[in-house]
């Protein structure tokens, strides 16, 4: 018979074992866990992240630091941080927000947090959108009901339908709660090539002018931007109440890329592969790519989004 000493000992251990298991940061190094509320972003290692990798974009790159930072911060947000990307494609939209997503939750497109929707493949019949607007509301209360730190990207908002995304308006308003769910500290981001145009004729004028793109300031631009989109039947915000009600807090404008900047994404992606940069190589790369206006060729009109296909081209080096 086990002397009652050895039995108190053996389930003081067996408790003991218990509770160290269970406990949130044992368990949260196996398996994803939403923050939570005393999660902060780390601005440093944000800041430099976006100076490392993001190219040519001032703009984008002071907006987007200052905006996520300051809601991270924010212990009581009055509503979700919701920001709205704009300008040609290649100019680095989807790396910004992939870029948020994983200062937000380290898996990044790859966390059960992290919901990404392509207006193409997951909207793409006119005739459903009353079925698309139910599904979009489902399945952003159930997420944020799992995780209030959820974040959503909504990539090719300008091939959206018109009034599908009116349907998340509820849960970005200034609500404490909608139906029991809060909805205040998700963060939702909106990519789209709408207002492109609008964009380079104005990094154009700066060039024009002798002025240096980075004098360009959100005042110059996200006025014009936010009433070109609203305007915009293509835009999938046309006549939307998110803009209306002024639910979208930044209109983060893009600028068109110029040869320097491919230059860095062309030496960033050779880093990137493993290989020692070869001026000679990025020069080449750089030139194979197409720049306008067709006089000036200044800006790259494709950004950098092709840099690593015209890179393979140059394995053999």
């Amino acid at each position: 018979a086990l002397e009652p000493l050895s039995v108190s000992l053996a389930i003081g251990v067996a408790w003991a074992l218990t509770g160290y298991l269970s406990h949130p940061n044992f368990y949260c190094r196996y398996v994803e866990c939403c923050p939570g509320d005393g999660h902060r972003i780390n601005a440093t290692a944000l800041k430099a992240r976006l100076d490392a990798k993001l190219f040519g974009q001032h703009l984008a790159k002071d907006v987007a630091l200052k905006a996520v930072i300051g809601f991270s911060n924010n212990p009581n947000p009055k509503k979700p941080l919701t920001l709205s990307l704009h300008g040609w494609a290649g100019t680095g939209k989807n790396f910004l927000s992939q870029i948020l997503a994983e200062h937000v939750h380290p898996a990044g497109l790859h966390s059960k947090f992290v919901h990404l929707f392509l207006a193409t493949l997951h909207f793409p019949h006119q005739d459903q959108v009353k079925l698309y607007q139910e599904q979009l509301q489902n399945w952003i209360r159930g997420n944020v009901s799992a995780c209030p730190h959820s974040v959503f990207i909504f990539d090719e908002m300008d091939k959206m339908h018109p009034g599908l995304i009116d349907a998340i308006k509820p849960f970005l308003d200034y609500y404490e709660q909608v139906d029991r769910v809060s909805y205040r500290k998700a963060i939702f981001i909106f990519l789209s090539n709408a207002g492109g145009d609008l964009i380079n004729k104005a990094a154009f004028d700066f060039w024009l002018s002798g002025k240096r793109r980075e004098e360009i300031q959100l005042k110059d631009l996200e006025p014009m931007l936010s009433v070109q989109v609203f305007n915009n039947q293509n835009s999938g915000l046309w006549h939307s109440s998110l803009v209306a009600r002024n639910l979208i807090d930044y209109f983060v404008p893009f600028l068109p890329l110029e040869h320097k900047h491919v230059k860095m994404c062309v030496r960033a992606e050779m880093t990137a592969r493993g290989y020692t940069v070869d001026e000679k190589i990025v020069e080449a790369v750089a030139d194979e790519m197409t720049f306008f206006p067709k006089e000036q060729k200044i800006f790259s009109d494709k950004g950098c989004k092709t840099v690593q296909a015209k890179l393979d081209i140059h394995e053999d080096f």
